[in-house]
């Protein structure tokens, strides 16, 4: 075998690593150590898309059931799932969490906020819900864990938009969080599962959205849905201050 054959091989090994890191616990105890008494992960999904709400994902547990945790078979970052394996484990990922919960910003929203503030507001009431359901109150510490380099929720907290969360969470970011962390990971599982029912329900549910495709497409901009949109002009669901066509 040549040099740059072994080489090839070698980054190719490499990369099939990279894509294959299996999600682990680590970071969430690591936020127990430090004294939070719940843990919630956080992923978005929809930032990209044309049509339809960004939406955020929040799984969170107790800090002290960490030890009993195990990492749900098979959680991944949802962007590296088949839609047939996130579908199969989303009430699985569901139960395993103490609560999840889903927040959304509309596309009326986000074209009025800009994206960055509507997930912020978006991640905000999917944590509000998931403080709520497990009753946290004030002297309780939340840590949470946010994928990517940006503190979005920080920001918009306190702001006039945003819920008044019971406990503000203090936010840790981490870059592939939804690859590495699992409670991110399981957050993007069900961000993402909810969005594309959500699309294809109003893809289904109006025969005027049918030439956009968005049971197929989800929103995102296919060549397809580019071409409706030139033909047939944005609906009331896309976020007409992006580049459309």
């Amino acid at each position: 075998m040549t040099t740059t054959s072994k080489r090839a091989v070698s980054d190719g090994q490499r990369g099939a690593a990279r894509h294959s890191i299996a999600p682990t616990l680590d970071l969430e105890r690591e936020l127990a150590e430090q004294g939070f008494d719940l843990i919630v992960g956080f992923d978005e999904v929809g930032r990209g898309a044309l049509a339809g709400p960004v939406m955020v994902g929040a799984a969170a547990v107790w800090a002290r059931d960490l030890d009993s945790l195990e990492v749900p078979d098979g959680v991944a970052d949802s962007k590296l799932l088949t839609e047939h394996k996130r579908e199969a484990m989303f009430e699985d990922l569901r139960a395993w969490c103490a609560a999840s919960a889903v927040g959304q910003a509309s596309n009326q929203e986000i074209d009025e906020w800009g994206i960055s503030y509507a997930l912020g507001i978006a991640a905000l009431r999917a944590v509000n819900e998931v403080e709520r359901e497990l009753k946290v109150l004030s002297g309780l510490r939340v840590g949470a864990i946010l994928d990517g380099p940006n503190d979005y929720i920080s920001k918009a907290a306190g702001t006039f938009d945003a819920p008044v969360v019971p406990v503000a969470p203090n936010v840790t970011t981490k870059v592939k969080a939804d690859q590495s962390c699992a409670l991110v990971s399981t957050a993007s599982v069900i961000a993402k599962v909810t969005r594309d029912r959500l699309m294809v329900a109003l893809a289904q549910g109006n025969s005027s959205y049918a030439p956009y495709q968005w049971q197929h497409n989800k929103g995102y901009g296919s060549a397809v849905h580019r071409a409706a949109i030139a033909k047939y002009g944005p609906t009331p669901l896309h976020r007409v201050s992006w580049h459309l066509v």
